[in-house]
């Protein structure tokens, strides 16, 4: 039955890998927040016992079913749990934010664990492998069956689009959240010398940090007693540490863990950076802008140039030359003016993303369909 404006809103359930690692994760969770708020029954699945974010509703946490050695058959399990949850919670609406890339393994989801419910496919990356494998053609099908395809920018849909000519996509941006500004007055665990910041997983294959730390030692800015700070966790931490030593450095670029709360060490950088390869909504920028910290970022697929404004809340730098990042670095770390003139435009450039709005758009999906009125 398809549900209209004046029948009691749909439960939803909100599929996730965990609620605890990386951007997805994150505004998976506040996604439930924004729409328990607007009166949605929420219920969140989690396939790994890794929950650090905030969520609204009912969890079921599968992770917690994993135990000693995982095999297919406990796999199986695992999903036959997860479709009798949906059935006696009565769920409308599943918004899967899982990455795909397994082609059977997505049809059996699609075809036995939500075969009685809507689907909302969430696409959180501008690179097409991590969402339909290396056959997107054959993953194509699946998604045509859903409700919506929701994109989180407007590159990554006109990409589906053009590749794929997927029907029923709706790009969603993820929302503000206003707990960052009250997380962002806790203290912070770092000294008060001024510094760049950039911070997410550390897999450097994606989010080359190693050309930023290149881009800072060109930029000479610790001779200026301007430091640069890695907060993250992942893969490629003792190779950056081997490329900090190379360019001796280690006094002046500083290390730190993945944080619950990163937001104190957020909001007392002189900038954000951002220097991934590729990004699908790359939420450190929203973050950063939301607390009035100006960013510099790679023009990259995607996401960037949808959040930012060249020279009004940040500096958005069209190559990878390290030459480029190097200056942009220097400009806002050292022209006051410039970055006082990028703070003050910060948050209000971020009105697209209030979480009324966004909230709004998704209560809208799921009453109507995508791209209603």
């Amino acid at each position: 039955m398809t549900p209209t404006a004046t029948s009691k809103k749909p439960a939803v359930c909100l599929v996730s890998i965990s609620l605890g690692t990386g951007g997805s994760d994150r505004s998976c969770a506040h996604l439930s927040q924004l729409l328990a708020a607007e009166g949605f029954e929420v219920h969140v699945a989690v396939l790994n016992d890794d929950i650090k974010f905030e969520y609204a509703g009912s969890l079921l946490n599968l992770g917690a079913y994993k135990k000693g050695n995982d095999s297919l058959l406990k796999r199986y399990r695992r999903m036959r749990i997860l479709k009798a949850y949906l059935k006696n919670h009565q769920i409308s609406f599943v918004i899967d934010h899982r990455a795909k890339n397994h082609f059977y393994r997505e049809w059996f989801y699609k075809k036995f664990v939500y075969r009685s419910v809507q689907t909302i496919y969430v696409v959180h990356s501008h690179f097409l492998e991590t969402y339909f494998g290396k056959t997107p053609d054959r993953f194509k099908a699946l998604y045509q069956t859903n409700w919506a395809t929701v994109t989180v920018s407007e590159a990554i849909k006109e990409r589906l689009s053009e590749t794929l000519q997927l029907r029923n996509l709706q790009c969603i941006p993820n929302a503000v959240n206003p707990h960052w500004k009250v997380a962002a007055k806790e203290p912070a665990t770092i000294d008060n010398a001024p510094y760049i910041l950039a911070y997410g997983r550390m897999h450097d294959a994606v989010k080359d940090y190693q050309f930023l730390i290149e881009s800072y030692a060109a930029s000479q800015l610790h001779k200026d007693g301007i430091s640069l700070v890695l907060m993250g966790d992942g893969p490629s931490v003792p190779q950056l540490q081997l490329e900090v030593a190379k360019q001796q450095l280690k006094d002046w670029i500083q290390f730190l863990p993945a944080m619950p709360n990163p937001f104190p060490i957020v909001q007392r950088a002189l900038c954000v950076t951002l220097t991934s390869r590729y990004e699908g909504f790359p939420m450190v920028l929203l973050e950063a802008l939301s607390l009035g910290v100006p960013v510099v970022s790679l023009d990259i697929p995607s996401g960037p140039s949808e959040i930012m404004e060249h020279q009004k809340n940040g500096l958005l730098i069209p190559k990878r030359e390290v030459s480029l990042f190097a200056e942009a670095l220097r400009q806002v770390a050292l022209n006051a003016s410039l970055r006082n003139a990028l703070q003050k435009n910060a948050a209000p450039s971020l009105a697209r993303y209030a979480p009324e709005n966004v909230a709004a758009t998704w209560t809208k999906l799921l009453l109507h369909g995508p791209n209603s009125a």
